[in-house]
C-alpha cells in the first residue's frame, strides 16, 4: 500500500518548494524514498481552448466528494503500478497565468513504474476527478470548458 498525501489548495503554490517539504516529512518519518521519482507539474495556460488570451482559469469541485475521488484515483493508480508513495496537489478557485495547477509525483522502486503511474495519474485527474473549469477573458467575459470532467 502506498503512502498517499492529496491536498486541495485555494491557494498559489510552488511546486519545488511544495516537493522539497514532501521529501523532508518523509525522511523525518524514516520512509524509503525509493529508487526513481516521476514528477509532473502542470500549469495554467495563457490562452484559452478557443486561442484567446485569458486572465484567470476557475476550478470549482464538490468539497468532500472531490478529495475523496482523488484519493480513490491516486490508491488504485499507486496499486496497480506497485509505486512506494504518490503526492498530489491540486489548485482549486483562481488561477492566474503560469501558476501551478497541479503536481503529481511517484516514488517507486524502478522508473517504469513511477513513470507509467504518473501519466496514468495525470490521466486520470484530468478526465475523471470532479472538476468544472471556467475561462475568464480580458473583456470579463468567462466560458465554462466542456469535456474534461465526466460528472
Amino acid at each position: 500500500m502506498a503512502a498517499l498525501k492529496i491536498n486541495l489548495r485555494n491557494e498559489r503554490f510552488e511546486p519545488l518548494l511544495v516537493l522539497e517539504q514532501w521529501h523532508q516529512v518523509r525522511a523525518e518519518q524514516g520512509e524509503c524514498p525509493g529508487a526513481a521519482e516521476c514528477i509532473f507539474i502542470g500549469r495554467m495556460r495563457p490562452k484559452g481552448s478557443d486561442g484567446s488570451p485569458l486572465v484567470a482559469l476557475e476550478l470549482e469541485h464538490y468539497p468532500g466528494m472531490s478529495e475523496q475521488q482523488l484519493l480513490l484515483l491516486s490508491s488504485n493508480c499507486c496499486n496497480r503500478h506497485g509505486v512506494n508513495s504518490a503526492l498530489v496537489q491540486h489548485r482549486i478557485g483562481k488561477v492566474l497565468p503560469h501558476e501551478a495547477i497541479v503536481l503529481i509525483a511517484i516514488c517507486a522502486n524502478q522508473r517504469g513504474e513511477a513513470q507509467r503511474c504518473c501519466q496514468e495519474l495525470l490521466e486520470a485527474l484530468k478526465h475523471e476527478a470532479p472538476f468544472w473549469k471556467r475561462e475568464w477573458r480580458a473583456d470579463g467575459s468567462a466560458e465554462w470548458i466542456n469535456g474534461n470532467t465526466p460528472f
